[in-house]
């Protein structure tokens, strides 16, 4: 599988780093676009190096490189995903303002009709962030909100990380055992029972 991995400045960039990771675990292709917002996000958000997270893709390529094989159709791909994704990508991506090649590639993902999934990461949204993920699905796109569950009982953050990192691998059909998933409320209540009685 090869897939495109477009990094943003939104918050939200340890996302991106464990979604690489477990690709590579995986022996899936990264083609890999950071934007120069979110190399200052990395150092600001996490103790990681960009010279790490660049390590972690098959094949990186320059923001503004218009002529990057992945601004092409005809390059062959299996999907891309943008994590996380700001509400300028988004709107770029919502009115195809493809000025950069994370746009451009999200804009060729479009309309060669595969799947593009956009990590968006912002609280709370406004009536224009809103219209812009509306255009976008309607487009094609997956509109896929950094928004954890918390059904699997999660006690880190590491836990609450990965489960919305598994949610992406779910949309490429990848399989992984990032988080526990849902089983229906019995699946939980010896353990709700036990937890009660203990408080008691």
């Amino acid at each position: 599988m090869r897939l495109i991995v477009g990094v943003t400045g939104g918050s939200g960039a340890i996302y991106a780093i464990r979604l690489l990771e477990e690709l590579r675990k995986k022996a899936i292709e990264a083609h890999l676009v950071v934007s120069p917002s979110a190399a200052m996000t990395i150092k600001f958000e996490t103790d990681y190096r960009l010279d790490y997270v660049e390590s972690l893709a098959s094949a990186k390529y320059n923001f503004k490189d218009i002529s990057a094989p992945i601004s092409s159709g005809s390059f062959k791909i299996d999907g891309m995903v943008t994590i996380p994704c700001s509400m300028k990508t988004l709107a770029g991506i919502a009115t195809g303002y493809s000025d950069n090649l994370i746009l451009r590639a999200a804009d060729v993902t479009l309309k060669e009709r595969r799947p593009l999934v956009l990590v968006i990461r912002e609280m709370p949204y406004n009536l224009i962030h809103i219209r812009n993920m509306h255009m976008a699905a309607r487009a094609g796109a997956i509109i896929l909100p950094a928004s954890p569950a918390f059904y699997h009982r999660p006690r880190t953050m590491e836990e609450l990380i990965d489960q919305v990192v598994g949610r992406v691998l779910d949309m490429f059909g990848i399989d992984h055992t990032l988080y526990r998933r849902w089983s229906g409320p019995l699946d939980n209540l010896p353990k709700q029972i036990e937890e009660s009685n203990d408080k008691m």
